[in-house]
């Protein structure tokens, strides 16, 4: 039966993950997931497509506020509840062509982020009083799902075995493993097939506590050339700068995506919000093959 083995939250888009054993969920993915962003002064997002050494930045969700760490940077903070902000500026910014609304998080935040990354920066935490729609062709299932500054979706759910099986076929040519961070899912499963999510509608969590949880699976997540970052070094490998992309190309082109490659399914919330997703819990997997 599948089974939760790992569950994922980036609280600041495009920066380092926390793996954690347990989560709670929301309506809009597990709580504090991609609830803060960087952007320009403008209010432009800034990601690891254009400064990979996001991908360098750690945070850690302390019990009020969220810790941001970076090499050679002194420690930053600021509220994990938006309440703590200090008469925050409201900012209209752009998610991949939806409009989404934050809430500045000061001077001091701005300092860091701009040093750190070498361009004027800007750190917003979602605004709670506001809230971004799922785009409503993928909603049918959930209708009104909302989410926050993540790409488009509340979450991102792989099978171990399509990393595995990406692994073996990489090291066929002489290309080194990469590991699971470099796709930042939210819940990675084992006890599927590889690739079986593609096929997953409905996930359905065994064991929860409360209200009994239900995803639905509902989007191939199309991959940008994040992936070729290295999580651990914010840059890509030298000796292979375009994997995985390139042995994923070969075989994960989807047309019924305009060849885009997917890796990954995208998830909506259908019950169970204010419960806990818990590594080890097993989930029912129901298959359908209509995309």
């Amino acid at each position: 039966m599948p089974t939760i083995s790992e569950l994922f939250v980036y609280p600041i888009k495009s920066c380092a993950g926390i793996a954690l054993n347990e989560a709670r969920l929301l309506a809009t993915g597990l709580e504090y997931d991609r609830c803060w962003m960087v952007t320009d002064p403008s209010g432009a997002m800034l990601t690891q497509r254009a400064y990979p050494r996001m991908a360098l930045i750690r945070v850690e969700l302390g019990e009020h506020e969220l810790v941001i760490r970076a090499p050679g940077m002194s420690e930053l903070r600021t509220p994990l509840d938006a309440a703590g902000l200090s008469a925050p500026q409201k900012v209209q910014t752009v998610v991949w062509g939806d409009a989404a609304y934050g809430l500045d998080t000061g001077e001091e935040s701005a300092a860091w982020f701009s040093a750190f990354l070498g361009v004027p920066s800007r750190l917003l935490r979602f605004d709670p009083e506001r809230e971004r729609q799922v785009d409503p062709d993928y909603t049918a299932s959930v209708p009104g799902a909302t989410t926050y500054f993540a790409d488009g979706f509340p979450l991102l759910v792989i099978g171990q075995a399509s990393l595995d099986d990406l692994n073996v076929r990489l090291n066929s040519k002489g290309a080194p493993s990469i590991p699971m961070d470099r796709f930042r899912p939210n819940v990675v499963l084992t006890g599927l097939d590889a690739y079986e999510e593609d096929y997953v509608e409905s996930l359905s969590v065994d064991g929860a506590e409360e209200e009994a949880v239900q995803l639905q699976l509902v989007k191939p997540c199309s991959r940008c050339p994040m992936p070729t970052i290295d999580q651990a070094k914010g840059a890509r490998d030298p000796d292979w700068p375009n994997e995985p992309t390139d042995t994923m190309s070969v075989y994960r082109a989807n047309p019924q995506r305009d060849g885009a490659v997917t890796f990954g399914n995208n998830a909506l919330v259908a019950r169970g919000a204010g419960a806990w997703l818990r590594v080890g819990q097993t989930v029912d997997a129901e298959l359908g093959f209509g995309d």
